[in-house]
């Protein structure tokens, strides 16, 4: 029995496809051992998000080699697809896989193994015929949760971002399909799943369906009983799919809602396709129809051109909107991006300071956001055991996705408790009192 070793680079949607090959290879008689063991064939699930992506997923193929300088080593994934050629002249991989083509991995291998010899298959992903590559799960590494990829492929190009290059136009999967993985997902235990994608918007524009109805027939599925969604794009958000999400009992009002930046100037040269009117006006939206609804975004600081003045707009724009979390990224050069040749680069030095300004911003709104649940009743579908001070917990989550902890001796995972939040127990954790 041959031993393989898996390695995850990058998104949720990559943890996903990662997971599928680990279960197509159990499906097919292989050995799943650590990334840290000595294996026969290493597998690197590739990420080229920014340079830094690129870097790390050579050097964990790399690494692979050295670990075992006769195993096979697989890349595969994003890097794969923008930087086919380099890859090929790279001694440590011996078989490269790019996107649409992680479903062939076991073919692949067993003709590498005959062949003996180093195989490339890549595809033009960008080629507008590409079909939506159909891997499915029937259980993943969480316990309670479980993410499905519904959405692959984006049509933004915006000015700082190869993903567009490197996972092809919008394909999205067919709803049947998903259906049934939640069905087996449900029948295996699983009471919570996240709908996501490259681009989640845009699922069905080219199916003749919408993510509206997608959730509507997940929401429909005995056994299952929180539905979250991945990140979103503004414009998504109308007053209809905010009041049909709302009367979806087992939605979860979580919305990772896609910024960047709060300066229309900056969002203009990001290509962004929406401004701070458009976006603020989302938000309430949002909370006309959802009593207290987690927003939570992503922010770029030191996008080409950003002077000070735009910084103070964009940090302005996000006290004013109150986000729950922001995740900050200081821009980083993406060779093949129209970003990583505009004129006025930021300063690392600056970048570092503006980014250290929005995660103190962060910190103080995301205390606001959790403090407003003490003395109030909700409920949380519990998790993990944690030990704390001699006394045993079970860790777990609102559907606001706020972290709570319930007092229990026996085991309450994957169960859901209601009770009032009492207050904070440690850092980002606060205290349930179970009814």
């Amino acid at each position: 029995m041959k031993k393989v070793a898996l390695h995850n680079l990058g998104c949720k949607v990559n943890a996903y496809e990662t997971e599928a090959v680990q279960q197509m290879l159990e499906e097919h008689g292989y050995e799943i051992v650590p990334f840290s063991e000595c294996a026969d064939i290493y597998i690197i699930n590739t990420c080229s998000v920014t340079n830094v992506a690129d870097r790390k997923s050579r050097q964990m193929l790399h690494k692979a080699k050295k670990k075992n300088p006769d195993a096979i080593v697989v890349a595969m994934g994003c890097y794969v697809q923008t930087a086919t050629e380099e890859i090929k002249q790279d001694l440590s991989v011996d078989l490269i896989i790019g996107n649409n083509k992680k479903h062939e991995l076991i073919e692949l291998l067993k003709k590498m193994e005959k062949e003996q010899q180093p195989l490339a298959a890549v595809i033009d992903i960008n080629e507008k015929s590409q079909p939506y590559e159909e891997m499915a799960l029937a259980k993943t590494a969480e316990h309670t949760r479980a993410f499905l990829k519904v959405q692959d492929g984006c049509n933004q190009f915006c000015s700082y971002c190869i993903i567009p290059y490197a996972r092809g136009r919008v394909r999205s999967r067919n709803t049947e399909d998903v259906i049934n993985e939640v069905k087996h997902l449900a029948d295996n235990g699983y009471k919570e799943v996240v709908l996501t994608g490259i681009h989640l918007s845009s699922f069905g524009i080219d199916t003749n369906d919408n993510l509206l109805h997608l959730i509507e027939e997940v929401h429909a599925i005995d056994g299952i009983e929180r539905i979250r969604l991945g990140s979103l794009e503004p414009r998504i958000i109308t007053e209809e799919f905010a009041e049909r999400l709302s009367k979806m009992l087992k939605f979860c009002p979580h919305f990772h809602l896609s910024l960047q930046s709060g300066c229309d100037e900056t969002l203009k040269r990001m290509n962004r396709r929406y401004d701070t009117k458009e976006y603020a006006n989302k938000c309430e939206i949002l909370r006309k129809y959802f009593k207290h609804p987690a927003i939570t975004t992503d922010v770029i600081v030191g996008f080409p051109g950003e002077t000070e003045e735009e910084f103070l707009k964009t940090k302005e724009f996000l006290r004013q909107i109150h986000f729950y979390e922001m995740h900050v990224f200081k821009y980083s050069k993406r060779k093949g991006t129209k970003a990583a040749v505009m004129e006025h680069q930021v300063p690392e030095e600056i970048k570092a300071k503006r980014s250290n300004e929005l995660l103190e911003l962060e910190h103080e709104m995301s205390k606001e956001f959790r403090d407003a649940y003490i003395g109030q009743e909700t409920e949380a579908l519990m998790e993990e055991e944690l030990l704390y001070e001699g006394k045993k917990y079970f860790v777990g989550y609102t559907k606001e996705y706020v972290k709570v902890a319930v007092l229990s001796e026996k085991n309450i995972a994957n169960t859901l408790k209601k009770g009032k939040i009492k207050g904070r127990l440690k850092d980002e954790l606060y205290l349930m009192v179970e009814f």
